[in-house]
């Protein structure tokens, strides 16, 4: 099964979110203030959940997203690449240090769609090229109209949290980034069975 790194680490994130519900979030979440002196706060911060509407929105996600790379059938270097824009995504934060506080998971699931998109447009044939360009499409339009660069925090319709569109932003740059990385890898790697200096 190609895609079990990817499912594998879709779920290690939906159980992070679940155990981090009874946590003080101040203990876990991002800020940028301790960013230096609590790296590690960079992957902890999507355990951190501000409602139950904002912990179920984000399972649904981590579900949907585990399932767009399974149908993809996404290699153990997408998952990968997927894995380091996990803290990647926190750490675009700096960006905006105004938002003192954050937590959740829909930057890195930003970033997991952004890391899958960018897999199928170099990957297989001219179908899931398509189909790539179209989410990567997609996504892209949604973080803009969410204009990142606008206020740190928005209040939409139905939430009862503030949402952080820069986070959006955030995690879709760093996923994007790391699997074009992750793309080039097989670029440089040795064809098997092959000599690279035989005559």
């Amino acid at each position: 099964m190609t895609s079990r790194a990817w499912l594998g680490l879709a779920t290690l994130l939906g159980v992070a979110a679940l155990a981090g519900w009874a946590p003080p979030h101040e203990a876990i979440d991002w800020q940028p203030g301790l960013a230096a002196a609590e790296p590690w706060r960079a992957w902890t911060a999507v355990a951190v959940h501000y409602s139950l509407l904002h912990l179920a929105a984000n399972l649904a996600g981590t579900a949907l997203v585990g399932a767009l790379g399974v149908v993809a059938q996404v290699p153990r270097r997408i998952a990968l690449a997927w894995l380091v824009a996990w803290p990647l995504t926190q750490l675009g934060l700096l960006a905006r240090p105004e938002l003192i506080h954050y937590g959740g998971l829909s930057g890195v699931l930003h970033a997991g769609v952004a890391v899958v998109s960018v897999h199928l447009l170099v990957v297989g044939p001219r179908s899931r090229r398509v189909i790539g360009a179209v989410i990567l499409a997609g996504l892209t339009t949604k973080v803009m109209l969410e204009s990142p660069w606008g206020p740190p925090l928005t209040h939409p319709p139905g939430w009862d949290i503030a949402v952080a569109p820069f986070a959006h932003a955030s995690g879709a740059i760093a996923g994007l980034l790391c699997a074009l990385l992750a793309s080039l890898v097989p670029l440089f790697a040795r064809p098997s069975g092959r000599d690279p200096v035989s005559p």
